[in-house]
C-alpha cells in the first residue's frame, strides 16, 4: 500500500491541526497544570471533540460515530502531539474503543458505543502492573462467585483511570503469572463497591491512577470477550493505542523541530544567526530524516491495523521509532535552544516531558526490538 494520504484523510489532518491549534494549544495545558485541575482536562473541549466526530472515529455509523479507521485516529493522534493537547483520546477514543468494538457484545456494543462517540462516557484501560511495560505478568485475580467473578489486585498507570466511568480490567481466570493463556477483560464501574482509584499526575502533566479492586463482585455480561481469551483482545486494543501514540509522538518531534528551526533562524550569536552554523545545519538535516522515518513507519502501522490480519510488527517498529526519534528531537531542542529550552519561558521542555513519558507508554524501544526479533523468529 502507498505510504500516502487519501484526499479525505488529508482533510481530516488539516481539520485536526486547525482544531486543537485554536482549542487546545500549550497555553492550555500551560492552565490546567497551574490550576491543578482536578479533571486534568477539558470536559468542554472533549465535547466539541465529539462534535467533531474525533470521539467516535473508530466507531462504526450505525452505532453513532464515523468509522473513519486507525489511519484517521491516528491524524488526530499527531495533531494532538503537535499542540501538547490534554485529552481522553487514547484512553477513550483509541484504546476503549478498539476493546468494546473488538470483543464486545451486540448488547454491549448498543450500550456503550453511542455513548462514546457523543462524548458522554469515557473509558480506561487498566491492564499494567508492574513498574515497566508487561502486560502478560497479570496477578490481579478474578474467582468465580455466584453468576459472576470476584476480582481482586491492584492496577498501575491506567490512563485517565480518575475520571473514567468505566475501567475495562484485565485480570487471570487461570494459569501462572506471565501466562498469556487464562486471561480475562472484565467491565467495571469505576464507583463499584471494592474499586478505589487513586490519581497520579505525571512528568507531562497528564493523567493516571492506581486502581486498587478488593474482592469487586462483576456479573457474566460484565466480561468482555471469553473467558481466558483475553489475551488476543487485548494485543489488538495495545496495539492500537501503540500505533496511534507513535503518531501523537511523530506531532511532538515534528513540532520540537520546526520550534527549534525557527529558534535557529532568529538566535545570533558571533554576530551572525546561528543557523549559519554547519554543524547545526547537519543536526537538523539528520533530525528531519529521522522524522520522515517515523512518519513512514507510522503511516504503514495505521493502514495494517485498518487492513486486519497481524499488525504486530509493523506496530512495534512505529512505536519504537517514534519514542527513540522523540526524545532525540526534544533533546536536540533543548541544546540548541543553549539550556533555557527547559525553563517555563520556552514551550520546547513540555514537549521533552511528553516525549519521554510516550516512549515508555506501551513499551519502549527495547520492549519493541525484543518483541520484533521474537515475531521474526529469532
Amino acid at each position: 500500500m502507498a505510504l500516502v494520504l487519501t484526499d479525505e484523510q488529508a482533510m481530516i489532518r488539516d481539520s485536526a491541526d486547525g482544531f486543537f491549534a485554536e482549542k487546545a494549544p500549550v497555553s492550555e495545558l500551560r492552565r490546567l497544570r497551574d490550576a491543578n485541575d482536578a479533571t486534568g482536562f477539558s470536559r468542554e473541549l472533549w465535547k466539541a471533540m465529539a462534535e467533531m466526530g474525533f470521539a467516535g472515529i473508530l466507531v462504526p455509523e450505525e452505532q453513532g460515530g464515523v468509522g473513519l479507521g486507525y489511519v484517521a485516529a491516528g491524524l488526530v493522534q499527531e495533531a494532538i502531539g503537535r499542540n501538547l493537547s490534554v485529552t481522553p483520546m487514547l484512553s477513550t477514543a483509541v484504546l476503549g474503543a478498539t476493546a468494546v468494538i473488538a470483543a464486545g457484545t451486540d448488547e454491549q456494543k448498543a450500550a456503550l458505543l453511542p455513548k462514546l462517540a457523543s462524548g458522554d462516557l469515557l473509558l480506561a484501560l487498566a491492564a499494567e502492573e508492574k513498574s515497566r511495560h508487561t502486560p502478560n505478568q497479570v496477578e490481579t485475580r478474578a474467582e468465580a462467585s455466584g453468576n459472576g467473578f470476584r476480582l481482586t489486585g491492584r492496577k498501575n498507570f491506567v490512563l485517565d483511570g480518575h475520571v473514567a466511568d468505566k475501567l475495562i480490567i484485565v485480570a487471570r481466570t487461570d494459569g501462572e503469572i506471565d501466562d498469556t493463556k487464562g486471561l480475562t477483560l472484565f467491565l467495571v464501574d469505576r464507583e463499584a463497591a471494592g474499586v478505589t482509584v487513586d490519581r497520579t499526575v505525571m512528568v507531562d502533566s497528564r493523567n493516571a491512577a492506581r486502581v486498587t479492586l478488593e474482592a469487586v463482585q462483576v456479573d457474566g455480561a460484565d466480561v468482555l470477550g471469553e473467558v481466558g481469551g483475553g489475551w488476543a483482545v487485548l494485543e489488538k486494543v495495545l496495539d492500537a493505542g501503540r500505533a496511534c501514540l507513535a503518531a501523537e509522538l511523530l506531532g511532538v518531534s515534528g513540532e520540537s523541530f520546526r520550534q527549534t528551526v525557527d529558534y535557529l533562524k532568529q538566535r545570533e550569536q558571533f554576530g551572525v544567526k546561528i543557523g549559519s552554523f554547519q554543524a547545526l545545519q547537519h543536526r537538523a538535516a539528520h533530525l528531519f530524516c529521522e522524522i520522515e522515518l517515523v512518519r513512514s513507519a507510522t503511516l504503514r502501522a495505521l493502514q495494517a491495523l485498518d487492513e486486519g490480519g497481524n499488525p504486530a510488527l509493523f506496530v512495534s517498529l512505529a512505536k519504537g521509532k517514534a519514542g527513540e526519534v522523540a526524545k532525540l528531537a526534544t533533546n536536540e531542542a533543548v541544546q540548541m535552544y543553549g539550556g533555557i529550552g527547559m525553563t517555563d519561558e520556552f514551550d520546547i521542555g513540555f514537549y521533552m516531558k511528553r516525549a519521554r513519558a510516550g516512549m515508555e507508554t506501551f513499551g519502549d524501544i527495547a520492549f519493541h526490538g525484543d518483541r520484533m526479533a521474537r515475531l521474526m523468529g529469532y
